[in-house]
């Protein structure tokens, strides 16, 4: 299961395996009270395509297609792959920053890492 948490609410225990996926340190925020169990930057959004979203929701759905493509690079891929898998078995909490719930890249990358998890089911299906 993949889950999504803002860096200043407050961990649970069913947050599971919490990740913060921003590449920047949330402001304000001290390492003792994140209880991360790691830190995935490589999995944030470049530099330049956080700084022309800016958070504007009108830019929204270009963000999600310019993200979904950073994330199609080999070396986010199998990092990705990596954690779908550990998913399947593991609650996976995306921890991020961002003031917005519904218009951040950890809302990407969770339907990113979802649909790589459908596509790991397929391939382990039994063929008849």
């Amino acid at each position: 299961m993949i889950r999504l948490k803002r860096a200043y609410s407050t961990p649970s225990p069913q947050d599971g395996l919490r990740l913060l996926v921003d590449r920047l340190w949330p402001r304000g925020c001290r390492k003792e009270a994140l209880r991360l169990d790691g830190w995935r930057k490589n999995l944030a959004p470049s530099a330049a395509l956080r700084t022309w979203f800016g958070h504007d929701p009108a830019k929204w759905d270009e963000f999600r297609r310019r993200y979904q493509l950073e994330l199609d690079r080999s070396e986010q891929r199998d990092a990705i792959a990596a954690l779908a898998q550990l998913a399947r078995t593991t609650t996976i909490t995306l921890v991020f920053g961002a003031a917005d719930p519904d218009h951040n890249h950890a809302v990407v990358l969770k339907d990113v890492l979802e649909e790589a998890q459908k596509r790991l089911g397929r391939k382990n299906r039994p063929r008849n």
